[in-house]
């Protein structure tokens, strides 16, 4: 047996070599990293994949990033560096990733033999062993990038371009007798011009046996620690800052990633001996796998395709930077989050009430409109009298040249015994997020994910906004016909959610969704709010608001996120809450309107009309042109100023070193008198390094010398409970 697995090792090595001779050989001088900021000018060299003057290694490297993988005796990753700051962020070597298959374990790729694992030598490399009963490393492909979705972009955006650069796919092969048949690819896109590495794992399944994947763990790094306690409790300790994780498996109706995520687990490395916490607990260990997915069935012939784990190398612990480094990927990974059309939130009690607000929306510019929660359109009614009613008024919304939408609610209810998510708990429906939910692998479900797929063929509806589903309720049925039981329920409940995010983003269909599936094709998520904020009276939704625009802005774009204007009573609140009679409170209606157009943020403007005299019309249109003119700015990246607390001045600057106009502030005063202040402003990321010209609105032009940490020295004054703008070039 042992004569049987060096021949199968000696056999691979000599495919590897052939295949290895394919690549450009490394040259040691592009060791040497960027030394501009990427995050302000663009980097011009591209993503290449080498192989070393050895023969031994191959290396993924965009001059940001550089990674590294030893190919024989088996493949794994030796290094992986940060070039813009000279940061190793590797310290040990792992397994590639890791499979539990019928409830046994098993690596793929991998190296044995480092003894000190608080740092890696390249030449101890050489020396390291493969353990022949790990998946085997074969050879690899090297191709562009493929967009994950062929998406139809047709609203408007401040990009719509998929990142570039080069994907590697690693195939290896089975070393374990018992999955003989098994075929496996680990695959690395490196982009153009970002410090990013997208991982993903794809099996095959060519035996005649079905095989139940209990665990698909696909990344494993051995990470540098940035925490040097000698004890402490590990959930309280530091994780590495160095790197950040982000996969298309996240949900919990939290607004934000990092609450959403499902994958990233963090660890201690028992093996790692000389490391400071007395008992060895320091987080060093990073694994990404859903845990709630233990029970996934791989039929002969099938394939299996797991999540994508983002890996984004971050410069600094500037929250600023941080952030505006994870919307940079999500321009690149997912540009459809940078569409942002202007919409309204109709709530109508009939078909006439439709075709007036079209026409208002049309008449003041706005480009969308949103049949929102509680009104007359009945998605899940299959009628023809009903397809044929919604189809003729979406012919009429594209006749005046406005898009239309529908609101769908999915979880939050209860549809039958038969159709809810079964509580493993109890074996009765229940258990779910919000104590009742539909299970989207019920046979109701896919009726559901088929209906919408019908209407909006049948309609030519753009814009679908999905209440829900939040596909972390799991379910014990064995009866839905969509999963087989508990164990792959989660899983399975996923894989339909995306199937038709992934329709719909792929036919031009716009998605608002309450949950985090922008990696696979929603474009719009909430800002993060509490409803029973906007029955609160119209001065301190004012200020709330712009609270919320300023936190959920550090790591979304002002595309990704809406908030929310209630015309008429939303839940409560009466006269003081509400805008209507509009032309009775056009201040306060002006101003929100340019809290969320001065963000580039889109709102839920929901009540029966946008005017209800010509002066409210005038003042739609202003607000709304304005928009437009400065619409590339201020749907660009936001540098947070001063956060709103109600005392004094609070403000956002919007920044763009690609656009003439580099950067436009936004500055509010929210107390009862006039208010001046010299204010610091930060134009590092505008791209200006000596001059600013500066005008407040349409007025002359100032111009400013940059002190050394580039920022301006601006003294403003704000009227009393009011705003104004800066446009700076």
């Amino acid at each position: 047996m042992k004569i049987k697995n060096q021949l199968i090792i000696a056999f691979i090595l000599i495919i590897t070599t052939a295949n290895a001779q394919q690549l450009p050989v490394w040259d040691v001088a592009k060791q040497t990293g960027i030394t501009q900021d990427w995050l302000v000018k663009p980097v011009a060299i591209k993503a290449q994949v080498f192989k070393s003057a050895n023969g031994k290694d191959i290396i993924l490297y965009n001059g940001l990033v550089k990674r590294i993988f030893r190919i024989s005796p088996n493949l794994a990753c030796t290094d992986y560096s940060n070039l813009h700051t000279g940061r190793q962020l590797l310290r040990a070597v792992r397994e590639e990733a890791r499979l539990t298959i019928n409830g046994k374990s098993y690596n793929i790729g991998g190296l044995k033999g480092q003894q000190e694992k608080a740092y890696l030598l390249p030449e101890w490399v050489d020396r390291f062993t493969a353990d022949p009963n790990d998946f085997q490393y074969v050879n690899y492909e090297v191709r562009p990038i493929t967009p994950q979705l062929k998406s139809k972009m047709r609203f408007w955006s401040l990009g719509t371009q998929y990142g570039t650069g080069k994907t590697i796919s690693f195939l290896f092969k089975a070393g374990a007798s018992e999955l003989s048949g098994l075929e496996l690819r680990v695959n690395y896109e490196i982009y153009d011009g970002l410090p990013l590495i997208v991982k993903s794992l794809s099996i095959e399944n060519k035996s005649n046996k079905t095989f139940k994947l209990n665990r698909i763990v696909n990344e494993v790094l051995g990470l540098v620690e940035e925490d040097s306690a000698v004890d402490g409790d590990f959930e309280q300790m530091k994780r590495p800052q160095g790197i950040y994780f982000e996969t298309n498996y996240a949900f919990n109706n939290a607004m934000r990633y990092e609450q959403s995520d499902q994958t990233t687990h963090w660890k201690t490395d028992s093996t790692y001996t000389s490391q400071v916490h007395y008992r060895l607990q320091t987080p060093v260990l990073m694994e990404n796998y859903e845990d709630k997915a233990p029970g996934i069935e791989l039929k002969p012939g099938g394939h299996f395709n797991s999540v994508r784990t983002h890996e984004l190398l971050m410069d600094s612990y500037d929250r600023e930077a941080r952030g505006m480094a994870v919307r940079k990927m999500y321009a690149a990974v997912a540009p459809w989050t940078l569409e942002n059309p202007i919409f309204m939130h109709l709530v109508s009690k009939n078909d006439e009430q439709v075709r007036t607000a079209i026409d208002q929306c049309a008449a003041t510019g706005y480009e969308a409109l949103i049949l929102s929660f509680g009104s007359h359109l009945q998605v899940e009614d299959t009628s023809a009298g009903n397809i044929k009613r919604w189809k003729a008024m979406a012919d009429y919304a594209h006749s005046k040249h406005i898009s239309i939408g529908c609101y769908s609610l999915f979880s939050s209810r209860s549809i039958n015994a038969e159709t809810d998510v079964i509580d493993p708990k109890t074996n009765k429906p229940g258990g779910a997020f919000f104590g009742n939910a539909p299970c989207f692998g019920s046979k109701w479900g896919l009726w559901y994910r088929d209906n919408i797929e019908n209407f909006f063929t049948a309609t030519g509806f753009d814009i679908f906004e999905n209440d829900g589903p939040y596909p972390g309720d799991v379910c014990a049925s064995t009866t839905h016909p969509g999963h087989k039981g508990l164990e792959d329920s989660q899983w399975e409940q996923m894989e339909i959610q995306k199937g038709l995010y992934h329709w719909l983003n792929e036919r031009g269909v716009y998605i608002n969704a309450p949950d985090w599936y922008f990696l696979d094709g929603s474009n719009k998520i909430a800002l993060g709010y509490r409803e029973v904020n906007f029955s609160l009276p119209r001065a301190q939704q004012k200020i709330l608001n712009r609270q919320n625009i300023f936190d959920a802005t550090w790591n979304k774009t002002p595309s990704m996120g809406w908030g929310f204007v209630p015309l008429t009573q939303y839940q409560g609140g009466g006269a003081a809450a509400t805008l209507e009679p509009l032309s009775e409170h056009l201040k306060d209606y002006e101003q929100l309107m340019m809290q969320y157009y001065g963000a580039g943020v889109q709102a839920c403007y929901r009540g029966p009309r946008l005017y209800d005299t010509k002066q409210t019309e005038q003042t739609v249109i202003k607000v709304i042109n304005w928009y437009k003119k400065y619409r590339e700015i201020l749907n660009s990246d936001i540098i947070h100023l001063r956060r709103a607390d109600g005392r004094d001045w609070d403000g956002i600057l919007h920044v763009n070193p690609a656009l003439k106009t580099k950067g436009l502030m936004m500055l509010y005063n929210p107390t009862n008198a006039p208010i001046t202040r010299t204010i610091k402003v930060p134009l590092y990321y505008t791209g200006l390094t000596t001059l600013a010209k500066v005008r407040e609105k349409e007025g002359l032009v100032k111009t400013y010398k940059l002190n050394r940490d580039y920022t301006i020295d601006m003294t403003v004054t704000i009227a009393p409970e009011d705003y104004t703008w800066f446009v700076i070039e």
